[in-house]
């Protein structure tokens, strides 16, 4: 099975740990997660985000 970097991303705010994580997708190992969030990482780097207080 192939899993994309968009899904591996949208795994990690989940409920899983990153060894949960990894036990339920054999395929992956956790240079894979760590390879997703650098591309992460990468393609939001030139975006300036403003936050306001509520």
């Amino acid at each position: 099975m192939r899993l994309t970097g968009e899904f591996v991303l949208k795994l990690l705010p989940s409920q899983l740990s990153v060894q949960q994580i990894l036990d339920s997708y054999p395929e992956l190992e956790e240079e894979d997660i760590r390879q997703a969030l650098n591309y992460a990482a990468w393609a939001v780097s030139d975006r300036i985000v403003s936050f306001t207080s509520g």
